[in-house]
């Protein structure tokens, strides 16, 4: 096998594993982000609760 071809294909194999794994890594931030944002989210909520407790606890349709 020529060697020249090998170090190309194993640098292509290095490249791409690095972008994968660069690319997972932002992903997992995203996720953590939009995590604690969700967990502000319900917090700010239990607040409300907390300071109206009547709010939103009963829904009184006619028709």
């Amino acid at each position: 096998m020529d060697i020249a071809s090998l170090s190309v294909s194993l640098s292509a194999v290095d490249t791409q594993s690095s972008y994968g794994v660069a690319m997972l890594s932002k992903s997992l931030d995203q996720f953590s982000s939009t995590g604690d944002q969700i967990v502000d989210m319900m917090d700010a909520a239990a607040m409300e609760l907390s300071v109206n407790p009547h709010i939103g606890s009963n829904v009184d349709i006619f028709v």
